[in-house]
């Protein structure tokens, strides 16, 4: 049996003397000798990732600079970020291939898969990198990973190809975060996990048999499914044992759902805190977050015109310049939410991927993606720009994936890495 001997200090320690008060700073001593997960995770920060995407995209003339490198001169959108100019990178250049899909918006669906085609005909779409991520890094948090949307579409998708849903209330999510269920209802869903694997335990046990009866491509699809089996029963038992174990208790009251649908902004806000919660208290470390257009009036100051036709300005000025008030908002929250992170001590160790999957919304077209890397570690305080052919932006997921610690040379349609802090 090990004892811990190591002296604990509260973490608002101080050092007291001749009438002065000088607050320490965090030490390890300050992690308690039988560390909570999320405790033991201050002291030694894990990687964690989050991936945001406006669907209806960015006026890339308001975002892009004229200069690459370090000496470049702030654009309209990176204006409000001017603080914050060495912890993050303007990246242009980048996109998937072959995004043609069914109509102009579906390329939503590939933003974090890089599957070609999206919506057509014989489509089926990849494992997002978040999910691929979770997969293997998941089981160390009481949520593999946070999906979430100002609506209720996501940008993740699970191995088989399915799109998983999205949490768009906020109240609902900060209740599977940070709210335990009563000892009754605790045991009902312990019980109804278990049921969950004995039923799984079944359909096993029938596929087997039926196994030696099919023919090879058939034979080849049911191993297919006995692997996603698999992965589903050791999630089951994964959730099982964080059922039985108390959530984290912050501060924050419980947020508010905005009932307004055309909120834009205010949704995008309450979101952006969930996750500072959810990261600050290691409940997860994979979040993706996608934020809805919508074919209406946002309630933003100036503006006074459909946010999709105002996407669709066919180069008129007037449209740019009031979509432009949108996208300003947009980029104004994103600074707040990093400036957030930066201060609780989080975006040394977040890598946060902010764009879009249209480069210019109003052709739909997906070339030269609208992205923005803040955090994670990387070098940071330069605009980028991509040679033509030299990379495609799946290559970026593998970095962002081997940052993450998986082990990976390729995922999705990639054709090699693209490691920033080598660029």
């Amino acid at each position: 049996m090990h004892t811990a001997t190591k002296r604990h200090l509260d973490r608002r320690a101080f050092l007291r003397g001749s009438g002065a008060l000088l607050s320490l700073p965090f030490l390890e001593a300050m992690v308690p000798a039988f560390a909570t997960r999320a405790q033991a995770a201050v002291a030694n920060p894990p990687p964690r990732f989050l991936a945001m995407c406006a669907t209806l995209g960015f006026h890339t003339p308001f975002l892009f600079p004229q200069e690459t490198g370090a000496d470049y001169t702030l654009t309209p959108y990176l204006e409000p970020l001017k603080d914050l100019k060495n912890d993050f990178t303007v990246i242009s250049g980048l996109q998937h291939e072959e995004q043609n899909g069914a109509n102009g918006h579906t390329s939503e669906m590939t933003w974090l898969t890089s599957a070609k085609h999206p919506g057509l005909a014989g489509f089926k779409n990849n494992i997002s990198i978040d999910q691929h991520i979770a997969e293997r890094i998941g089981s160390q948090t009481r949520f593999p990973s946070l999906i979430l949307g100002t609506g209720s579409e996501s940008l993740s998708w699970s191995a088989s190809g399915v799109p998983l849903p999205a949490e768009s209330s906020p109240s609902k999510a900060f209740q599977q975060l940070f709210v335990d269920g009563t000892p009754a209802e605790i045991a009902a869903q312990v019980h109804q996990l278990k049921r969950g694997r004995s039923i799984l335990d079944t359909v096993m046990g029938q596929a087997k048999k039926l196994h030696g009866e099919l023919g090879k491509r058939d034979q080849e699809k049911l191993d297919e499914y006995f692997s996603a089996v698999r992965d589903l029963e050791g999630r089951l038992v994964q959730n099982e044992e964080w059922a039985q174990k108390p959530k984290p208790k912050v501060d924050a009251k419980p947020p508010t759902d905005i009932q307004s649908r055309t909120d834009a902004i205010g949704k995008m806000k309450l979101m952006q805190d969930l996750v500072v919660l959810a990261l600050q208290n290691d409940s997860t470390r994979t979040v993706t977050l996608r934020l809805n257009g919508m074919n209406a009036v946002p309630e933003i100051d100036g503006v006074k015109n459909d946010w999709h036709n105002l996407s669709h300005h066919g180069q008129d000025a007037a449209k740019i310049e009031e979509l432009k008030v949108i996208e300003l908002a947009e980029f104004t929250a994103f600074a707040a939410f990093l400036t957030k992170l930066k201060s609780t001590g989080l975006l040394d160790t977040t890598a946060v991927l902010f764009g879009s999957n249209l480069g210019n919304a109003s052709a739909h077209s997906t070339a030269n993606l609208p992205l923005v890397l803040a955090g994670g570690g990387y070098k940071h305080g330069r605009h980028v720009a991509i040679e033509k052919g030299k990379h495609v932006f799946s290559n970026l997921f593998v970095s962002l994936a081997q940052r993450m610690g998986v082990e990976t040379g390729q995922f999705g349609f990639s054709t090699g890495v693209l490691d920033l802090n080598q660029s």
